[in-house]
């Protein structure tokens, strides 16, 4: 049995979902910005297409409820960090996040599963899959960084001639609202 009620654990936590994903696209913004600071432009660069990613996936999740004609709400954000003393902390930061959201995006997944909605499922699945590929990007990179160490021209050269993640391109994802950027 489907469930669209207002009383809906699975669409509780997807509207709350919006803002996690808005508060993901602010930190990855002040993690970029950081690294611009530190005069890292590779690293500034892979987390301002971060920071997009996000908020393409909130607008996902947007356009979702509005083509099921459910109300939508975009929530105010959070705090977010903007001090690092090392490369290693925003870097660590990112990977922590990218947990925490998959966390949710898998708990979203048991309410839409638990009360029978199907397409609440089919949406998720996307998002389950992105999240595999952004963990282990996230992962990989930490990892890279913390083996160079001081050497950051050598992290600066890794991360321009390596593709990390997908780049935000996904033939199957779905449609943002306002579309994707």
């Amino acid at each position: 049995m489907t469930s669209t009620t207002d009383d809906s654990t699975f669409l509780r936590l997807l509207r709350e979902q919006i803002g996690h994903e808005f508060d993901a696209h602010q930190q990855y913004v002040a993690i970029a910005v950081w690294f611009d600071g530190q005069d890292l432009p590779q690293l500034a660069r892979h987390y301002y297409r971060q920071a997009i990613e996000e908020r393409n996936h909130a607008l996902m999740i947007v356009q979702y409820l509005l083509d099921r004609d459910l109300p939508v709400a975009i929530p105010a954000g959070s705090a977010v960090r903007n001090d690092f003393t090392s490369v290693t902390e925003p870097i660590g930061l990112a990977l922590q996040q990218e947990k925490q959201v998959t966390s949710q995006i898998e708990a979203i997944f048991a309410a839409a599963r638990a009360e029978g909605d199907a397409l609440g499922e089919q949406f998720l699945l996307w998002f389950l899959k992105e999240q595999v590929e952004e963990v282990a990007s996230a992962t990989t990179l930490l990892t890279v960084a913390t083996r160079a160490g001081d050497n950051l021209f050598d992290l600066e050269n890794y991360v321009a001639r390596e593709q990390i993640g997908d780049g935000g391109e996904s033939a199957d994802a779905p449609s943002a609202a306002g579309g994707a950027l």
